[in-house]
């Protein structure tokens, strides 16, 4: 790269190495064109307005890249499905859901680009649930001009570990519920957890099918997670009866259904009681009574994952506990707080 002094007419094409000020007296001052601006036609005569009849400009070499075509290549190489790009704004580009869904960021690839020089990518955490149109990163150039080996690099990262910034969209899942408790089973209070649950799987997309009642009884309850799966169901969400209590046998009445425990406690409050397994392919979820009581909970971590079609695994719920301590604000802003949003298994 070299600066040269040429005249204005021959500088289309060139890169402005600082900015040139426009003053217009009591009126405004600042800058008409900044610092790496790519001069076009157009600009032309708006510099000869300004008295500019000869310019400093920078000179690419042909192993250069522009800042502006640098971050263009970036985005694109960075974004997966259900993502769009923007910009360049001096070589900013960032990334924007095209879809509802949850955010999955490939950070293997994330940290291999942001060891490279010159270059950078920020995004949002792992597993954030994104509505259309919410930014998600951003990536750009440091300096005017960078390697042209340099853009290559991330482009080959990209093509060989995958994309680094990725939205997958809800599934639609039929989903069952199933209520315990004696007290609400025989009429003695109102079910205040059902009608929880169905608002956290319909705000995903997913479809209640049922709401079944159970006593304290491990046994029906087992039966009802069979029938609801015989019925179709690819979600059961079993609420209460979680604790150590003598009349809490929802995990036993899950393990007798013939669903495998994958794990029972999550490092995440309020949550810690609960619980997943699996009996084949469906995700049997045992629902601690906190999730009558706060309105953000582990299942807020956890359902969006179910209902992309991910399997998770006892591993990966135990990572929740970096980032898995809620803070009940007085006004809830999850998931634009740090709630779970640190919990990432390790990919050594």
């Amino acid at each position: 790269m070299q600066a040269q002094k040429i005249k204005v007419e021959e500088a289309v094409g060139r890169i402005l190495p600082h900015d040139v000020t426009k003053i217009v007296r009591g009126e405004f001052k600042g800058p008409a064109f900044k610092k790496g601006h790519l001069i076009t036609a157009e600009d032309i005569p708006v510099l000869l307005a300004m008295g500019k009849e000869q310019i400093y400009v920078l000179e690419l070499a042909a192993d250069e890249v522009h800042e502006d075509e640098a971050g263009v290549r970036l985005g694109r190489a960075a974004a997966g499905n259900g993502v769009t790009c923007s910009g360049p704004r001096e070589s900013r580009v960032n990334l924007f859901a095209a879809i509802t869904g949850l955010l999955k960021i490939n950070i293997p690839a994330l940290e291999k680009i942001n060891a490279l020089p010159d270059v950078i990518l920020s995004t949002l955490p792992n597993n954030t649930p994104v509505e259309k149109g919410d930014m998600l990163a951003g990536t750009k150039v440091i300096p005017l001009v960078v390697k042209e080996e340099t853009v290559a690099a991330v482009e080959r990262i990209c093509a060989a570990d995958g994309p680094v910034v990725s939205v997958q969209p809800y599934k639609q899942l039929d989903a069952g519920i199933i209520v315990t408790g004696s007290e609400v089973y025989k009429g003695r209070i109102k079910d205040a957890f059902g009608p929880v649950l169905r608002e956290k799987v319909e705000a995903l997309g997913s479809r209640v099918q049922g709401i079944k009642y159970a006593p304290d009884d491990e046994q029906e309850i087992a039966r009802l997670i069979r029938e609801l799966i015989a019925e179709g169901a690819q979600l059961v969400l079993v609420s209460g009866g979680m604790s150590v209590d003598p009349d809490d046998v929802t995990p036993r009445g899950i393990h007798l259904s013939g669903a495998k425990i994958e794990k029972y406690g999550a490092p995440v409050l309020p949550g810690a009681m609960f619980l997943l397994a699996y009996r084949g392919e469906v995700p049997v979820i045992g629902m601690p009574a906190c999730g009558m009581y706060f309105r953000t909970t582990v299942l807020d971590l956890i359902l969006p994952r179910l209902c992309t079609g991910e399997r998770l695994t006892a591993r990966e719920i135990s990572s929740l506990g970096h980032g898995g301590l809620c803070r009940s604000c007085p006004e809830c802003r999850y998931p634009r707080c740090s709630f779970g949003l640190a919990g990432v298994v390790s990919h050594e």
